[in-house]
């Protein structure tokens, strides 16, 4: 008889301090192992096995610094530089590392999403003044402002279908919603959700819509149904969960990455991430 799955209790999955209080990324390759930025130093991508192995992956040039990590259709790491104003792009066989868009107007390339057709956009908050943007980079590589007056613009993410962009804001805790179109662009923005207390931070998607949104400074993940009821609410082990990803078994294994002590949890979802629906 197979054993009951217990869903959304998270645990430890590394515990050696690897990385740094900039801890982020997170995201999993073809092969199941998962990379995040600032191992041991800021300016370096680390690897971590299913295992729960960490070791350095690459150093990134200097002056850039990573963020958020996607990868696109033909496997290759996409990297949001925000000390750089860049994308960068790796390829994960030679470790080649090209600049695929930069553009100096940029507060920081914050979080990145992307669509099945590796059309790209980033979040780019301005911590200072609490506001920021939406930029969307074509396959041309070339970044296009979509939104500007917004407020601190952080987690970012497709739906499934690729029909809807959700952003939210870690300062003034909105989540929205915007229909896009198969190029990318956005139209009738609306308001998912509003949160009392706590920031945001990064936030993906599972294969039937739903959010899972890093609660920075609660301790949670919280997990939205598309039409922003609040579903689930998972306790992490530190206070501050930076980011998200989906990987494991299945595509079923949700990484979350704590910048209390540069460590990360992990639960089990019932679903898997939107990169697993194939």
């Amino acid at each position: 008889m197979e054993e009951q799955e217990t869903f959304y209790k998270s645990q430890s999955f590394t515990t050696g301090s690897e990385f740094t209080a900039g801890i982020e990324g997170p995201a999993v390759d073809r092969d199941g192992n998962l990379y995040v930025v600032n191992f041991g130093k800021e300016g370096t991508i680390g690897k971590v096995t299913p295992e729960g192995q960490a070791s350095l992956f690459i150093e990134l040039p200097a002056g850039s610094t990573g963020n958020g990590i996607r990868f696109d259709s033909k496997g290759n790491m996409m990297i949001a530089d925000y000390t750089g104003h860049n994308v960068l792009k790796v390829d994960m066989a030679s470790k080649e590392l090209t600049v695929y868009a930069h553009h100096e107007g940029l507060n920081q390339p914050n979080d990145l999403a992307i669509m099945d057709n590796d059309i790209i956009f980033a979040s780019d908050p301005n911590w200072k003044n609490s506001t920021g943007q939406i930029w969307r980079v074509g396959t041309d590589g070339k970044f296009v402002l979509l939104e500007s007056d917004m407020g601190t613009t952080n987690g970012i993410e497709v739906s499934p279908d690729n029909k809807t962009l959700y952003v939210n804001e870690s300062v003034q805790r909105n989540v929205w919603a915007y229909d896009l179109s198969e190029h990318g662009e956005i139209s009738n923005k609306r308001l998912l959700i509003q949160f009392e207390d706590f920031g945001m931070d990064g936030m993906r998607v599972d294969t039937d819509g739903n959010l899972f949104i890093t609660r920075h400074g609660k301790g949670t993940v919280v997990k939205l149904s598309p039409q922003g009821e609040v579903l689930e609410e998972i306790e992490m082990s530190g206070k501050k969960p930076s980011n998200i990803a989906f990987g494991g078994k299945n595509g079923k294994t949700a990484y979350v990455t704590l910048q209390d002590n540069g460590n990360i949890d992990f639960f089990r979802t019932e679903k898997p991430g939107r990169e697993f629906k194939n």
